[in-house]
């Protein structure tokens, strides 16, 4: 089995930060991409960000030169600063990865339970 687990969600006010992490555990032998989505009320998921193993990375337009993503290879876990949040970066964040894990060492695709970030003055 393996398991992602996001924390570091919360209320904030506009214009201020959070950090949200995400770790993975479990039965890997290997994670390739991993990101997040998120879904605000009303609307479909959509991409935040990505990082590969190697470090590169990609930002929805909407979160350029807000966030940032990063990932420490060691801990299996991936990171999203986020910066001047605003109401519209209100949702449910998600965490992805890309494992190589269970019981039959595939490749596959597992989703975190998401964590509530909420920006409202």
């Amino acid at each position: 089995q393996v398991h992602l687990m996001e924390s570091g969600g919360g209320s904030v006010q506009p214009g201020e930060s959070l950090r949200l992490s995400c770790a993975a555990s479990g039965d890997i032998v290997a994670i390739s991409a991993m990101g997040w989505h998120r879904q605000a009320p009303g609307k479909l998921r959509e991409v935040v960000a990505g990082i590969t193993y190697a470090g590169s990375t990609n930002l929805a337009e909407s979160v350029k030169g807000r966030f940032s993503i990063s990932r420490d290879n060691q801990r299996n876990t991936v990171y999203l600063q986020m910066n001047n949040l605003n109401p519209e970066d209100t949702g449910v964040y998600y965490c992805f990865a890309e494992v190589q894990g269970g019981p039959d060492q595939k490749w596959d695709s597992y989703w975190g339970r998401g964590t509530q970030v909420t920006v409202s003055s």
